[in-house]
């Protein structure tokens, strides 16, 4: 599994441990092997299974280098969750074409969250051992992500093109919703496309579930 390569490794205080941030692009790189490694190792293995030689293994990095950027095996989990989350907000935002609002904005940031989930299927099981290896990391996650959302209703409902509302009680939905539909249709299932699923969500934002008439 390979992380999107984003601009910058994003984590509270940076990707690597305090001080032991990498200075050359070779650096980088390792760096980022580390992280695509350490995904791969606490998805299969769980927090407490993982270990630093088996993250080292499968980056292809000596044990030194490790230590190189990370303090403790603690430390590479919480930069990887922090990671994930920057990725997944990205991968949202990228999904969005110029101009879009409203509920038709919803749907399209969901499609590019089903797509991502799709293919970084250990992000569920990684962000949700982080509630109890990393709860800074877990609520810092969740917080983010509603916040992301609150603002785009907030946008939107400036625009006329959402009704007024609560949006904080409104984001943390919708949040919801599109947290258990990427577990179902993302990594239980494939069988209907993130476009399909994402419209379907979008006649629920836009209709509600109350009798037309």
């Amino acid at each position: 599994m390979t992380l999107p390569k984003d601009s910058a490794l994003p984590s509270r205080n940076g990707a690597a441990s305090p001080g032991k941030e990498p200075r050359t692009a070779r650096g980088r790189e390792t760096l980022r092997r580390l992280l695509d490694a350490a995904a791969a190792e606490f998805g299969e293995r769980g927090f407490h299974e993982a270990s630093i030689s088996g993250i080292t293994r499968r980056a292809g990095t000596a044990l030194g280098s490790f230590y190189t950027y990370f303090d403790s095996k603690d430390s590479i989990f919480s930069a990887l969750v922090t990671h994930m989350s920057q990725s997944v907000a990205a991968a949202a935002a990228a999904a969005v074409t110029p101009g879009s609002s409203g509920v038709q904005r919803e749907r399209e940031a969901l499609a590019g969250f089903l797509g991502f989930a799709r293919q970084h299927k250990e992000l569920y099981r990684i962000i949700d051992e982080a509630e109890f290896a990393d709860p800074e990391a877990y609520r810092a996650h969740y917080m983010g992500t509603a916040k992301r959302i609150a603002a785009r209703f907030d946008e939107s409902v400036a625009a006329g093109t959402m009704s007024p509302g609560d949006n904080e009680v409104r984001a943390w939905a919708t949040m919801g919703m599109n947290v258990f539909l990427g577990l179902r249709f993302g990594v239980w299932g494939e069988e209907r496309s993130p476009e399909d699923v994402a419209a379907e969500a979008e006649r629920l934002l836009r209709d509600g579930l109350g009798p037309r008439g």
